[in-house]
């Protein structure tokens, strides 16, 4: 019999901490080994009983749990899914959870999370799942050392403004599109992407990613124009698409079914890229779970487009390049410490 998944959950809220116990509790794959609502007794519990995963409020009293991230999980090296509010301030703090070693994140519907509890329970099981095996060798640090990027700012990529390059993550992606969106040039080819986020996280994420860049990043919406030097992000519960009006291309942001379980769906945003821009395209998969993604960019290394996808080593889940890579749709899997450089090379090769 395969070992059950140890989980603790730091919480403070008395309430949803019980249903978390609860809730995990019917779920013959995980042992829940305590319960806490602060992370000082929570830190002590770690000590003690050596999880495989936690489950971490982010906004804690005493000491946030961004803080319990930063100073205490590097000497632990467990994987964490961490607990965020859906105001304003629980969003950023999310973003940065996940800039200090979080895995993954649930929203916290305070108003219907009794009533939904089914659909969250479901949530955070397969987001603990999925974290019990990650890669935390990948999270926070560079994962080669044998050489530095190149300085990729003083480029001119002026001449393939007519490019765009497309772009898929799942769990991991938000630091993995960061360590590549932060080091390409003002005048790259338009990125397309689509991280596997919920609605009301991506304009967060977008225009804190944008603060880093040195191109514009934002959260699509209908109608914007694909330009170089600019960044479209899927907003969370939206499909997003590429369309051609007049010779003018520019994106659509639909809602409709979930594709393999997700909207927005790499597949869809890949799907309409290899439709409407071929070989003038370059796809990228990074890290994450599941197969999304993968039939898309083989459809636009079918059309023409050259594709990359990020390395074991570097992934913090290997499991959507893995399976691109197994179906033939990657030309080369690399490093996400070099992709940007990478991603240069072959636009300008």
């Amino acid at each position: 019999m395969q070992d059950k998944i140890k989980v603790i959950i730091i919480e403070d809220s008395n309430s949803i901490r019980d249903i978390l116990v609860q809730g995990l509790k019917t779920d013959p794959e995980f042992e829940v080994l305590g319960a806490t609502p602060d992370v000082y007794s929570g830190r002590e519990m770690v000590v003690k009983t050596k999880p495989d995963v936690l489950l971490l409020g982010i906004e804690m009293p005493k000491m946030d749990g961004v803080e319990f991230l930063r100073r205490f999980i590097p000497q632990f090296n467990i994987p964490v899914v961490v607990i965020s509010s859906m105001t304003q301030k629980g969003k950023l703090i999310t973003m940065q959870a996940l800039d200090a070693g979080a895995v993954d994140f649930v929203p916290r519907h305070t108003t219907n999370i009794a009533r939904n509890l089914e659909q969250i329970m479901n949530e955070i099981s397969t987001k603990l799942k999925t974290a019990s095996t990650a890669n935390l060798s990948s999270i926070g640090k560079p994962t080669i050392s044998v050489r530095q990027l190149k300085v990729l700012s003083g480029l001119d990529l002026s001449q393939y403004s007519d490019k765009v390059i497309a772009i898929g993550a799942s769990t991991g992606g938000t630091e993995a599109l960061k360590k590549v969106i932060t080091h390409l040039p003002v005048d790259c080819p338009c990125i397309l992407v689509v991280q596997h986020m919920p609605a009301g996280f991506t304009k967060t994420f977008a225009d804190r990613l944008n603060e880093m860049s040195k191109v514009q990043v934002k959260e699509a919406e209908s109608g914007d124009r694909i330009i170089a030097g600019r960044v479209l992000i899927a907003p969370g519960d939206y499909h997003m698409k590429v369309s051609s009006t007049n010779g003018v291309l520019e994106v659509n942001c639909e809602t409709g079914e979930r594709v393999n379980g997700h909207r927005p769906s790499i597949d869809v945003m890949m799907f309409s890229v290899a439709e409407h821009i071929g070989d003038k395209a370059y796809g990228m998969i990074l890290t994450g779970v599941g197969t999304d993604g993968a039939q898309g960019l083989k459809a636009m290394k079918t059309a023409g487009a050259k594709t990359l996808a990020q390395d074991e080593k570097s992934s913090v889940i290997f499991d959507l390049p893995k399976y691109a890579s197994e179906i033939e749709a990657v030309d080369r899997q690399c490093n996400i410490d070099t992709m940007a450089e990478e991603l240069i090379h072959i636009i300008t090769e």
